[in-house]
């Protein structure tokens, strides 16, 4: 990756996955509200790395967009929602 914001956002989306997960251990990580955790998990550190602060229900509505329309046969996820949210936000 040429950018390293992307590799940065792309650990930081990983980390909120792996701590989604063990906030829903019980469930074994499912949770169909998930955009909304991860909302408030990304807040603060995404405003950081985009420079741009965004609502929790601007992020809601990106993940959700992001997760909608992902094709991970390209990029794992967290790089491909990360080389998007930069080239939109970045």
């Amino acid at each position: 990756m040429d950018n390293p914001n992307i590799q940065a956002l792309a650990d930081l989306l990983t980390q909120t996955a792996h701590a989604h997960h063990r906030a829903f251990i019980a469930t074994d990580g499912v949770d169909p509200e998930w955009a909304l955790w991860y909302a408030g998990y990304l807040k603060e550190p995404l405003a950081d790395l985009l420079q741009t602060p965004l609502t929790r229900s601007r992020i809601v509505y990106e993940l959700i967009r992001l997760d909608d329309e992902a094709d991970t046969s390209v990029a794992p996820w967290p790089v491909a929602y990360a080389k998007d949210l930069l080239a939109k936000y970045g």
